[in-house]
């Protein structure tokens, strides 16, 4: 069977989860995705059993998009500790204000911390305007030659509404893509719908540096997405993410098994394509 890197997944410190009301007034968005108490928020030990539970080998936190540098740099120590006491499991993300002056610093300091890239960057949640990339190019010119990958949150332009859907539509990511073509980028959620439009020769040279990841498909697709996006993109940019703890792992994972009857894009889009993106250690399955 083959190894499971989860590209996606979320976790907090445990202040954040034990004392969430605490947070609603210092972040807007945080409160639309956590006022009710239904909505689960996790941190260390329960990423970790779930990941036991389901065969999930190696996690990749994404930081919370937060607006307030302070609450970045917070979250972005935490995970750098969470990572530290289990290397060969867990990998981060950290998270930064992009358009702020201190976020390539942030950046660099997280990269020295053991961050492997920087996201889930949320243009909604952290008030950043994806038509005037210009703001953020200190930060992406940082991670272009630091070789660090850059998550950015994407929304689809159709479809029902839901906490945390917010606009970075495939219109507005293109314009972004246009803007730092040598960085690499993790789109997440499917791209918001963009590898539908790399049938078009101008938008598949803008998303060449491009990969997908998987998250949330429970929650957006039917499962013919899979066979989709490998013939529109190809299975080697495609990313396996769960969006944990907003969608279990376990359902995501045997559907994916499902709708891939591929044994080589299969392991491609469950294991090699996050290590290769990523470096990570074993970059090979089969190592």
């Amino acid at each position: 069977m083959a190894r499971v890197i989860d590209a996606h997944t979320h976790a907090f410190p445990p202040d954040m989860c034990a004392n969430r009301e605490s947070f609603f007034d210092r972040d807007e968005w945080f409160r639309e995705l956590y006022f009710n108490p239904k909505a689960l928020l996790t941190g260390e030990q329960e990423l970790l059993e779930s990941m036991d539970a389901n065969g999930v080998e190696r996690a990749i936190i994404a930081g919370f998009p937060w607006a307030d540098e302070g609450l970045c740099r917070e979250h972005n120590q935490w995970m750098a500790e969470v990572c530290a006491r289990h290397p060969e499991r867990l990998s981060f993300l950290a998270i930064v204000v992009p358009q702020t002056r201190s976020a390539a610093s942030d950046a660099a300091d997280a990269f020295a911390a053991g961050a492997i890239g920087i996201g889930e960057l949320n243009a909604d949640a952290q008030r950043f305007d994806l038509l005037s990339p210009d703001a953020m190019r200190e930060l992406v010119e940082f991670c272009t030659d630091q070789r660090k990958p850059i998550m950015l949150h994407s929304s689809e332009p159709l479809g029902h509404i839901y906490p945390g859907k917010g606009t970075a539509t495939p219109d507005k990511l293109s314009v972004w893509l246009k803007a730092f073509p040598e960085q690499s980028v993790v789109l997440a959620h499917w791209g918001g719908g963009l590898p539908f439009y790399e049938l078009m020769p101008e938008i598949r040279e803008l998303a060449r540096n491009v990969v997908y990841d998987t998250a949330a498909t429970t929650y957006l697709y039917d499962f013919k997405v899979f066979e989709a996006a490998r013939t529109l993109v190809g299975s080697d940019r495609i990313l396996f993410g769960s969006d944990f703890p907003v969608l279990g792992q376990r359902r995501l994972l045997r559907r994916v098994r499902e709708a891939v009857d591929d044994e080589g894009a299969l392991q491609a889009i469950l294991w090699d394509n996050a290590a290769r993106f990523y470096g990570l250690a074993g970059e090979a399955a089969g190592r």
